[in-house]
């Protein structure tokens, strides 16, 4: 579909955990609240949903809907009102029998899926509610399990001790049988400039989304620029070792095609206070290695992505603004086949 070059940028953001929520804070700044003016870009989320552990977890096995925390994770990072609103979504309970470690934003999204019979529809009253700027959407309505499988040939079920695992992960998978996006999902992924990965955890945040039937085809089909915002830290257990093109490779693996056009790496030194934090958690920054991730056929994009915090993070602001700077090329692309002709790419 062709647009006018002034439409906003559509962006199709894909992953799960902190990390995509993130990325979605710094995007958000190019909505303007209210809905008055002319949005910079246009946002699309697209979220795992295979959490099992923690007030997700519970509410999974006790009334068998998707586990909300990952999404009202996004939901309230998207938010137009950061402030009372979006606290009280966040609020988790530290006391009270069935009550404690419960967030209220996750019962909320409980309580309306049990009213509705629809936990997408439940999302969608919760972001109008929210007034998110953007859109969010399960990466599937069925009710997946992931499991792995370890180099030791040893097989782990369930995100919650995949996380934990202390081998390498060899391969995940989905064992609930095939599973299928919402049509909406895929109608964002045709339609988009740039679709992300990540940041995120690699094999539980990450991977997951492209394990679902026609997401991986529905991206390679798009005309949308393919970019990885590659982890700035090995995440114990899941990615100690890894690479930048460990991790590139895992996602390509997993998706049975070339689903990444540009991987984005760090290049902002992290504190030696901060480093010797991290490797008594068995944590060291994900190497970089060009040649192995070129030879994979990605262009590698270098940017200051750490933010100066006391936890190694990504800068939501630097993030947000490399992935609208990828969409604005996008489209330049998408223009220039509809015309036959060529564009520049970044490097």
């Amino acid at each position: 579909m062709q647009r006018s070059q002034n439409s906003p940028l559509r962006i199709v953001a894909i992953g799960g955990g902190t990390g995509l929520s993130t990325l979605l804070r710094g995007l958000k700044k190019y909505v303007p609240p209210g809905g008055d003016l002319e949005p910079a870009i246009d946002i699309t989320a697209i979220v795992t949903v295979a959490d099992d552990g923690g007030s997700s977890g519970r509410l999974r096995r006790e009334f068998e809907i998707l586990p909300p925390g990952d999404i009202r994770n996004c939901m309230v990072a998207l938010s137009e009102d950061e402030a009372l609103l979006s606290q009280l979504f966040s609020h988790r309970f530290t006391s009270g029998r069935g009550l404690k470690g419960h967030s209220f934003g996750n019962l909320f999204l409980a309580a309306l899926t049990s009213l509705t019979g629809d936990f997408a529809g439940a999302v969608r009253v919760s972001s109008e509610i929210l007034a998110i700027a953007g859109r969010i959407y399960p990466a599937t309505e069925s009710n997946v399990i992931l499991e792995a499988e370890l180099a030791d040939g040893s097989v782990v079920v369930g995100e919650s001790k995949i996380s934990k695992s202390k081998a390498t992960i060899r391969r995940i998978r989905l064992n609930t049988g095939r599973c299928k996006p919402m049509r909406e999902t895929v109608d964002a992924i045709a339609a988009a400039d740039l679709i992300s990965f990540g940041p995120g955890s690699l094999f539980t945040s990450v991977v997951p989304n492209v394990l679902v039937d026609g997401i991986p085809e529905a991206i390679c089909a798009s005309e949308a620029i393919k970019a990885y915002f590659c982890n700035l830290m090995w995440q114990p257990g899941e990615t100690t070792g890894l690479t930048a093109s460990d991790h590139v490779k895992a996602i390509i693996d997993h998706a049975g095609r070339r689903v990444i056009d540009y991987v984005i790496v760090n290049t902002s030194e992290i504190q030696e206070s901060l480093l010797r934090k991290y490797a008594r958690r068995r944590q060291r920054p994900v190497a970089t290695d060009l040649e192995r991730l070129r030879a994979l056929g990605v262009a590698v994009m270098e940017a200051p992505l750490a933010s100066k915090q006391h936890l190694v993070r990504h800068d939501p602001d630097i993030t947000a603004a490399i992935a609208v700077r990828l969409a604005a090329e996008g489209r330049e692309i998408r223009h220039a086949i509809h015309r036959g002709g060529r564009s520049r790419r970044i490097r």
